[in-house]
Order: structure tokens, then C-alpha cells, then sequence
């Protein structure tokens, strides 16, 4: 991946937003489970005072079970129950202290998100066990958690989307200095880079139009101007008459016509030309179309209504003449006929 790449620098700067945030996080749950651990600590040897005060003067009594149910704390004096938590592989042992000059030993015990204090006196050993539920928050910190990270990758994928079209299109301007415009890249989105995709393509399309526009055009001339040129030279290997005279000024004559008539054609394909439009009878026209052909007035037959049309009199005289001349040209007895009908040339 390019380094300098619009798509590397986001992908780095998720990628370092995400970190900062699995590292928050991580200190959250840390400090969130500390804190638990301290309450239910604090409440053990609240509980672990209350018993050891009464239990010192009066031992075991009903009384004592029922002020440490009060407080959420049941006594274990069987010493199977208490075998079977102390022999649990994953029970953890927490801060542990003496009392009556270490006669007895008291110790924090946590198993499975619960909580005891395991006394060891000269009477016996005691379990004293947390009954409260724990308030723990670390299940909603996880959850926010996945949340964002989701959220996170979501967002990312969805840039990613929306980069995809400013991609495509860095690919398809390499390819505009080998005159390539036959590409595609429209988008059907509506963000910023989706219009300027669209507005790429649409001028991609236009280019090629006009370059096919070219290629036709410099064929045509090709063409036209092969016809008069080959009249040209036969004429130049004639004897100089009056008659041969007159046909090579006709040739002259229609070469410049040719070079004004691709003048026109060039300006009107290179250029946002705007078409002169104006009224203007339809006889004038046909006039001047069969003047640029410059073929005999027999080979036209006309038979129309004499209309009034609004064009730009110039190039809709060049369209009428091709029409003639490609009729003339291609007519097997070279004649063709001009009529209007309603309202239709």
C-alpha cells in the first residue's frame, strides 16, 4: 500500500484510534474489577470483625448467624463444604492477617465472582460466605466494548465505500494520456467523490464521441477531397483550352468550398458553437445546397412547398448538401428528388 495514499492514512488512523480504545478500555476493566475487589474486601472484614467480636465472648450462637445473614454473609462449619471449596483448582487466595497474637489466621477467598473469608481458629475453622450479588459492570463494559468496535469497523468499511470511486478513478486518468476514454466509472451515490466520478465519466464519454467525431471527420475529407484533386491532375495533362480552363477553375472552386465546409464542421465539433439560428426560406436553402454540389441542375428534381425554417443557414446548407451529393452519388440514373410533406423535408 502506498504510504502517501489517502486509503493508507485512514487505515492508520482507525488502526491508532482503535488501539487508544482497546487501551481505555482495558484500563477500565481493570479498574472496575480493582474496585470490586476492594468493596467486597471491605465488606469481608466487616463481616470477619462481627464475628470475631461475638464469637470471641459468646462462640457460635443463633444469634450471630442471623446478625451475619443481615448483612448478606452465611457461616460454613461442615468441613466437606469447606473442603470442596478450598480444593477448587481456580479459587484464588487474596490478603490474609492474623489476630490474637496469631493465634488465629484469617485469609480472603474469591471463587467463581463470589467471595469468602476462611477463619482458622483453635476452636475450629470457620468459612464465612459473601451472599451478595456482585455489582459487578465489567459484562456492560464488554458490551460497550464490542459496540464501538463494531461501530469502528463499520465506519471503516463504509470509507473504504465510498473511497472505492476516487480509486477507480486515479486508475482510468492514467489511462487518458493514451487517449483511452472508453471507460466506465459512474456511481450511483450521492457523497462528494461519487459526483466527481460521475462528472469524470461524463466527460470521458464526451471525449470519445468527439474523438470518433475526428476519425469520421478526417475520413470524410479523405474522401472529398480525393475526388476534385484526381479531376485536378487529369485536367493538369490536357491542352491548355478555354473549355479545360473553366473545368479546373470549377475544381478550384469546389476545393475551397471543401476547406470552407470543414472549416465548419471543425468549429462546430471543437467548440461549444452556438447554431445562428434564424428564419429562412426553404428554396434558399436547396439554392445554395445544390451550389455547393456544383452539379447540374437536372440532376435535382424538386417538388416542396416553399417552407420558412429556422436554422443556421450555413450548416444546415452543408447537412442538405451531403444529402444531395451522397444521392446524386449513389442514384442509378443520378437524379433524386426533394419534397416536402407535412411539414417534413
Amino acid at each position: 500500500m502506498n504510504k502517501n495514499s489517502i486509503i493508507f492514512t485512514i487505515t492508520t488512523t482507525f488502526i491508532i484510534a482503535l488501539a487508544l480504545v482497546l487501551v481505555s478500555f482495558s484500563i477500565l476493566y481493570k479498574v472496575s474489577e480493582k474496585r470490586e475487589d476492594f468493596f467486597m474486601v471491605k465488606r469481608g472484614m466487616e463481616a470477619t470483625n462481627l464475628f470475631m467480636r461475638d464469637f470471641k465472648h459468646h462462640g457460635l450462637t443463633q444469634k450471630l448467624k442471623e446478625d451475619l445473614k443481615l448483612i448478606n454473609y452465611t457461616i460454613i462449619i461442615d468441613p466437606t463444604e469447606q473442603r470442596k471449596i478450598l480444593n477448587k483448582q481456580n479459587i484464588k487466595y487474596g490478603e490474609s492477617h492474623t489476630r490474637g497474637r496469631g493465634r488465629t489466621k484469617i485469609q480472603q477467598l474469591s471463587l467463581d465472582d463470589k467471595y469468602y473469608v476462611y477463619i482458622q481458629t483453635r476452636r475450629g475453622n470457620i468459612i464465612l460466605q459473601n451472599d451478595t450479588q456482585s455489582e459487578s459492570h465489567k459484562g456492560t463494559i464488554l458490551i460497550i466494548f464490542a459496540v464501538i468496535l463494531f461501530t469502528f469497523i463499520f465506519l471503516y468499511i463504509s470509507t473504504l465505500k465510498k473511497l472505492k470511486p476516487l480509486n477507480t478513478l486515479k486508475d482510468k486518468v492514467q489511462n487518458f494520456g493514451d487517449e483511452e476514454f472508453d471507460i466506465s466509472c459512474a456511481s450511483d451515490k450521492k457523497d462528494e467523490i461519487s459526483l466527481l466520478a460521475n462528472e469524470f465519466d461524463k466527460a470521458a464519454k464526451k471525449l470519445k464521441k468527439l474523438k470518433e467525431s475526428r476519425n469520421i471527420f478526417i475520413r470524410n475529407i479523405m474522401h472529398e477531397l480525393k475526388t476534385p484533386i484526381t479531376k485536378g491532375k487529369f485536367l493538369t495533362e490536357l491542352p491548355q483550352t478555354e473549355e479545360n480552363n473553366t473545368k479546373m477553375q470549377k475544381v478550384f472552386y469546389r476545393l475551397e468550398s471543401l476547406i470552407n465546409e470543414f472549416a465548419s464542421i471543425e468549429e462546430l465539433i471543437s467548440t461549444k458553437k452556438v447554431l445562428e439560428k434564424k428564419d429562412y426560406q426553404l428554396a434558399d436553402i436547396i439554392d445554395n445546397a445544390v451550389d455547393l454540389v456544383m452539379c447540374d441542375e437536372d440532376n435535382v428534381i424538386t417538388e416542396f412547398e416553399n417552407i420558412t425554417i429556422s436554422v443556421d443557414f450555413k450548416l444546415f446548407s452543408i447537412a442538405v448538401k451531403n444529402l444531395i451529393d451522397n444521392g446524386i452519388k449513389y442514384s442509378p440514373d443520378k437524379k433524386i428528388f426533394i419534397k416536402t410533406e407535412k411539414g417534413k423535408i
